[in-house]
């Protein structure tokens, strides 16, 4: 009899985008709210805002340890890296990939997150495919070593519907490379049933973006987006989170439900209605 998964809540670092607070404070403020995981948002080299403290986000260029030490501090731990990169684009992903990899490995960090992202506009889809098992090949290899799980999200053209995040999935036959399922982006993306998609991928599952929709963006985007970078609080939206809970433990495994919101009212209003949830 296969055990019963367990499902953890942590929420993406993005809540504090537009409350120009520093990462460290974002950590904080998780912590305060009850969040028992982040999800850091990392970038290479050094960007203005987060230097001065206006930004969340953190450079793969700063100590992995200091990260890893101030979520101690607070008690909370990383579910994973925001290291969302054009997939199509080696040039930009392949380094990006495998430098996040290592400092996840530093920082404690079990999954890097990513998708195929913007593709070129000068090729064709066969050359797509080939650019992104290139930059794949090279990122699990990495990954191996480190024992870090590649999340591949649902976010952009090819990846839209099932059979196209199942065709990204299957181009390297790595045991690091896994799903990020994204709610809000796969029912945004309007081609198929979330919940059904979700059962389809569980066995596969290395995380999860729990995104809702509200009706208004619901009404006005479903099946004309591949997605959106944050959603509203659970359970303002269409989401069915008993459900989403109850596919995911039925996996058996252990997965880290990180929410994408856009304020620190929704994070805690996320928090109180998915906790009871679980």
């Amino acid at each position: 009899m296969q055990k019963k998964g367990v499902v953890r809540l942590g929420i993406n670092m993005e809540f504090v985008r537009h409350h120009d607070m520093s990462f460290a404070n974002g950590v904080a403020k998780a912590a305060e709210i009850g969040y028992e995981y982040i999800e850091p948002m990392v970038h290479l080299g050094r960007e203005l805002l987060s230097e001065a403290g206006y930004f969340h986000s953190v450079s793969l260029f700063d100590d992995p340890l200091w990260v890893k030490q101030l979520c101690a501090g607070h008690g909370v731990k990383l579910s994973g890296l925001s290291s969302h990169t054009p997939l199509c684009k080696p040039e930009i992903s392949v380094e990006y990939l495998k430098m996040a990899i290592r400092w996840a490995d530093h920082a404690g960090a079990p999954v890097v997150n990513t998708d195929e992202g913007p593709k070129p506009f000068w090729t064709t889809r066969e050359q797509d495919y080939m650019l992104m098992k290139y930059t794949l090949t090279e990122a699990s290899m990495v990954a191996e070593r480190h024992g870090i799980q590649i999340g591949l999200e649902p976010h952009q053209q090819y990846s839209k519907t099932p059979d196209g995040l199942d065709s990204i999935h299957a181009l390297v036959p790595s045991p690091a490379i896994g799903i990020n399922f994204d709610t809000g982006n796969s029912y945004l993306a309007g081609g198929s049933d979330m919940y059904e998609w979700l059962e389809h991928v569980k066995d596969r599952l290395v995380h999860l973006h729990a995104k809702d929709i509200s009706m208004a963006q619901s009404e006005l985007q479903r099946g004309k987006v591949t997605g959106t970078p944050v959603g509203c609080a659970c359970g303002d939206g269409v989401v069915d989170w008993k459900r989403v809970i109850d596919i995911v433990k039925s996996s058996g495994k252990e997965i880290v439900f990180s929410v994408e919101c856009g304020t620190i009212e929704q994070a805690i209003r996320s928090f109180e209605h998915l906790t009871p949830l679980l």
